[in-house]
């Protein structure tokens, strides 16, 4: 830690409500809480370098005639390995098909069948089709599109792009607010009665990403220098197939492919998923990425075969995935596909009860950034977009009529170090080398020794803090379960007591 700003004095001009990133969590969030002013700051413009702009599924709700809620909640709990929150799995596939209906009002095109009906597609460790998709492989991108052309015409949101928040003030009652840093790097506070972090994972902090680099975990970062409760960071979701071309941040093949019939085969075109797991391609994610990292630490390789299940469709089904293939010279009509394991989406994050709020007054987080209990130790496929939705709705529920907080009196904050890129590329390499698909504890000490001697030599940075404590959850869980697999510990041990968690979660009564 570097620096600490004191006497931080509220200003006359002081916001409301301020959200603190301009993905889908953040925008639908701001949209949710008309009438009610706020203020949304974004280090990009609207709709750029947000990782639900890539997201290529969709959005998962049981809108299918033959499913239910509570089938989606009973898949959402045993995708989670044990640590889902099953009020929580309840009260998001509940209120799914409303989130849906949102999203379709601000003109979301979801894809449709020839009868009108939504089309849904069927994705891993899913039971029923209920993934709602655009143009096959399009979804965020679409959903994006929409929320920031409804954002740019509301009169109660203002938006600043070209910040971003490197700390938050520490007040009395709470948190205060940020303190924002523009693109000349001048440091500024803005006071608020509420802020909400909508900042986006971690998946920046590994060599292999399929999120924007800029995710990298800031959120927890300053939310643990204020004293916010994190919980499971060492709860990670590699995606299977990212195609693997040596582009950073890597492109995605997205599990869709899998879902019509595409299979997972070796540089020979030997299918080897049967060998792994009884549900093959369609095996829970965490299953999938160790055995193409199994496959490729032999030498055999990993390449999705989309040769029949899709074929000359692919153009106009996928295009996404398509025009990613064709950049590198791969045309998946006819050739096999190289793929990869990649950090993808970060189970772990910043603890909230059922509406929200974190452990620090005047604190509130959602989207990736947060752990809501909705994704347990492996998030169900599609359930993330479905997660913010939700979650953006009983924020803006709590927030959009009652009184909010007064103000906390004169504050501080704590600014963390820059980390050099040199040093970052070292950090991501040695992530990914040592808290990746699969860990044991001698590499895991390596990584904690080398994060302490980078802090050592540049000052603590948000991206050391966040890795530090996502190192140190995973030497702790001495055993695998979900997307945190040790090879010294392979079995899943007897569920710890996590009561701490849950009474956190269920701690604040429900608004009348």
């Amino acid at each position: 830690m570097t620096d600490r700003l004191t006497g931080i004095a509220p200003p006359e001009a002081r916001e409301d409500v301020l959200i603190v990133g301009a993905g889908l969590a953040g925008l639908f969030l701001a949209l949710s809480l008309a009438p009610r002013p706020v203020r949304v700051i974004s280090p990009a413009p609207l709709g750029q370098a947000a990782s639900s702009a890539w997201a290529q599924g969709g959005l998962a709700a049981a809108l299918a005639p033959s499913d239910s809620p509570e089938a989606h909640a009973a898949d959402t709990v045993a995708a989670g390995a044990g640590l889902v929150d099953p009020v929580i799995a309840r009260l998001i596939a509940e209120d799914g098909p409303a989130r849906v209906q949102d999203l379709l009002r601000l003109g979301v095109p979801f894809d449709r069948t020839p009868e009108g009906a939504l089309a849904l597609s069927l994705e891993a460790a899913h039971s029923h089709p209920r993934v709602a998709r655009v143009a096959g492989d399009l979804a965020g991108k679409a959903i994006m599109e929409a929320l920031v052309g409804a954002v740019e015409a509301a009169d109660h949101i203002e938006v600043n792009s070209g910040v971003k928040a490197v700390s938050l003030i520490d007040t009395p009652r709470g948190c205060g607010g940020v303190i924002a840093e523009d693109r000349h790097g001048r440091l500024s506070p803005i006071v608020a009665r509420e802020t909400i972090l909508c900042t986006g994972g971690t998946g920046g902090l590994y060599r292999v990403t399929t999120n924007p680099k800029s995710a990298r975990g800031d959120a927890l970062a300053i939310a643990l220098c204020l004293g916010a409760t994190l919980a499971d960071l060492e709860f990670v979701q590699f995606h299977p197939t990212a195609i693997d071309i040596g582009r950073d941040p890597a492109p995605l093949a997205t599990e869709a492919l899998r879902g019509e019939g595409a299979k997972l085969v070796n540089a020979d075109g030997t299918p080897f998923m049967a060998r792994y797991h009884p549900a093959g391609e369609l095996a829970p994610r965490d299953e999938v990425a160790r055995a193409i990292h199994t496959e490729r630490a032999s030498g055999r390789r990993a390449c999705l075969d989309t040769r029949k299940a899709v074929g000359e469709a692919f153009p106009y089904r996928f295009p996404t995935v398509f025009a990613a293939c064709q950049s590198a010279g791969i045309d998946p009509r006819t050739d096999l596909i190289p793929v990869a394991p990649a950090a993808h989406y970060h189970m772990g994050g910043i603890l909230t009860d059922l509406w929200g709020a974190t452990s620090v007054p005047g604190l509130s987080t959602c989207g990736e950034c947060a752990s809501t209990g909705a994704h347990g130790a492996n998030r169900l496929a599609s359930n993330s977009l479905l997660e913010a939705c939700v979650f953006a709705e009983r924020i803006a529920y709590r927030l959009r009529e009652g009184p909010l907080a007064k103000s906390g009196g004169v504050g501080e904050a704590q600014i963390l170090a820059e980390l050099p890129e040199t040093a970052l590329n070292q950090l991501r390499a040695d992530m990914a080398e040592h808290c990746g698909v699969v860990r044991e504890a001698d590499g895991l000490h390596v990584l904690g020794a080398r994060i302490a001697e980078a802090a050592a030599h540049h000052g603590w940075s948000r991206e050391l803090v966040t890795a530090k404590w996502m190192c140190a959850s995973a030497l702790a869980r001495e055993e695998s379960r979900g997307g945190h697999f040790r090879s010294d510990h392979p079995e899943t041990a007897r569920l710890a007591e996590r009561s701490f968690i849950s009474e956190t979660r269920h701690r604040i009564a429900q608004p009348a």
